[in-house]
This record gives C-alpha cells, structure tokens and sequence, in this order.
C-alpha cells in the first residue's frame, strides 16, 4: 500500500516531512489538511491523529504522528535512503535527537510564535499581538544565536559539522524558511546577524533541489499575498488620514 502523508505545506514539520520523501524518492500520496479551514479538527482526521496535528502518515496499518518520528520511521523503513541523513552509527544519531529535541522549544517556539503575531494571525483577521511578539522574537534570536554557534560547529556545512545534510538539517531549515512570510526588512534584521546560518541555509536549499523549492513554493505564494494585504492596508489608512485632514 502506498504511504500517505497528512499535510498542509503551510505547516513547516509537514514541509520537512514531504521534503524527505521527495528527495528520497519514497512514494507516497499526499492528502491535503487545511489548517485555515480547520480540517485538522474533523472526527476523520482525529482518527488518524487524535491530537489533530499535521503532520501525520498511514503506512498500511501503522500510523504515526509528530515530524520528528515520522522523519525517523522514514529513515529507517524505508530502503535506498543513504546514511547521512539519518545515521545507523548510534553515536550519531543521538547526536541528532539533541538537536531535535532542542528544536520544538527553541527555534520552533520562536519563529512559529513570532510570525503568528505579526503576519499569520492578522491576516487571518486577528489582532497582533506586539507583546507575544516581543517575547518571541527574543526567543527566536537566541535559537539563532545556538544555531551559530552551537549546532553549526564543525568543518561540514551542515549541522553537527556534518559534510551532508541530515533530517535534523530539514526540519530545522524549513522551520526558518517560515520567515519568508514577514516583512522583507523585518525578515533581513532577524537573520543579517547570522552570517553562518544564512550561509546554512543556502546549502541545504542547493543540496535539495529542485524539491527544496517546490515544497517552499506555498510559501513565495503567501509572501506575496501578506504584502499586497500590507499595502492596500496601508493605502487605506493614507486615504483616511487624507479624508479626515480635509473635514
């Protein structure tokens, strides 16, 4: 039976999970989960994932959630997938649950909460939220900051030094690929500090064409919806401002 993989590529653990698959040559169907309609809540999807995440697979009768499991089931069930990405040396392997495990409270609470409160919830209709946002951003630049100097030691390009990319590199860099949808200055001053992680991030992308594009190519889309909304916000508030300079 064909694999199946529950996703919305607006999601970045789906991103990363579609991501291996594609580069692996692993065949599988996707089925779309839209978070904006919340189809995640429906009693069929809670069937495949009683906590209503994305993302989620079926593989026969086995069915699995949470990316960074699914990501290691992938590795290891299915064959022709090569060493690097995710190692059979144990030591090695631990060494990439320490940076996954460090990802969902770091990286991934920083960067998913600061684009909520500035860009995704506003244009969904909620109001931002400066102060959620603030306090995100601190966490966002000190992950950053770790990534620097931390998980991007090493003579490799790649995290944990490694001279190619590992599923660790994938879920971590579709996580920051989620600032596409910012503000392209508010974008460029988060990341300009870190020279070794764009330069990071520049590698995994060339390493994981043409897929690597493709799977991020919702989100290019996004961006530039979110800022055809922040211009016609801000040509709307000009107007106003001139309408009222005139009563």
């Amino acid at each position: 039976m064909t694999l199946k993989v529950f996703a919305d590529r607006m999601s970045q653990p789906c991103r990363a999970v579609i991501l291996f698959c594609k580069l692996n040559r692993i065949d599988f169907e996707e089925v779309n989960i839209d978070l904006f309609k919340r189809q995640h809540l429906s009693p069929e999807f809670a069937e495949i994932n009683p906590l209503k995440q994305v993302p989620a697979i079926v593989d026969g009768r086995f069915r699995l959630f949470e990316s960074h499991a699914i990501l290691i089931y992938l590795a290891c069930a299915f064959p022709g997938v090569a060493d690097h990405w995710y190692p059979a040396d144990l030591s090695k392997q631990a060494k990439i649950h320490s940076v996954l495990d460090w990802h969902h409270l770091n990286l991934r609470y920083g960067a998913m909460t600061y684009v909520i409160n500035t860009t995704l919830g506003p244009a969904l209709g909620r109001p931002a939220n400066p102060e959620a946002a603030a306090k995100a951003k601190k966490k966002l630049d000190s992950s950053l900051s770790t990534i620097e100097s931390v998980w991007l030691k090493g003579s490799g390009k790649f995290l944990l030094g490694s001279y190619q990319p590992s599923i660790a590199d994938l879920s971590l860099v579709c996580e920051i690929m989620q600032l596409e949808v910012l503000d392209e200055k508010d974008r460029a001053t988060i990341l300009s500090p870190y020279k070794k992680v764009q330069q990071w991030i520049e590698d995994t992308k060339t390493s994981t064409q043409p897929h690597f594009d493709d799977v991020n190519g919702i989100l290019f889309r996004a961006k530039a919806k979110f800022q055809k909304q922040r211009e016609n916000e801000k040509t709307k508030g000009i107007s106003n401002a001139t309408l009222h300079s005139k009563m």
